[in-house]
């Protein structure tokens, strides 16, 4: 495991940590429920739901690539596939950004949550890439 990819998987999934954890609170703080007829109740419940289990699938993700970068027992097949996972889940909020904007009250929001999807995506595609790369042909 070379140095770059190192550093590269660590930046990719403290950002993807830090993304699941803040989005945690983001239905509080964007007062999400606001915008929700008080009557439903199951439309509430599932917005919760889904928050929920997209937040906590960022935070694992991100420690799992971590453990998987760092630990000792991981193989080169289980690492590709990880971050090929995560970057298939990267480009698609990407691409999610550039279609459907979210934050476009703001530009510095708009762009600024583009720009951070980008580099988290790039984070994982390069070590993807450098994954493969080194990977001997069995």
């Amino acid at each position: 495991m070379n140095l770059l990819t190192k550093v590269l998987v660590t930046i990719g999934s403290s950002a993807s940590i830090g993304f699941g954890i803040w989005h945690f609170f983001v239905p509080k703080a964007w007062k999400w429920y606001s915008y929700i007829d008080i009557n439903a109740t199951e439309l509430v419940a599932a917005v919760r739901a889904i928050n929920v289990f997209f937040s906590l699938s960022l935070v694992l993700f991100g420690i799992v690539n971590l453990l998987f970068i760092y630990g000792g027992k991981s193989s080169s097949y289980s690492i590709i596939v990880m971050l090929a996972a995560t970057s298939i889940m990267w480009v698609t909020r990407s691409v999610f950004q550039l279609i459907y904007p979210q934050g476009s009250i703001s530009p510095v929001l708009q762009y600024g949550m583009l720009l951070a999807f980008l580099i988290v995506t790039f984070c994982y595609i390069v070590s993807l890439l450098i994954m493969v790369s080194q990977k001997t042909v069995v």
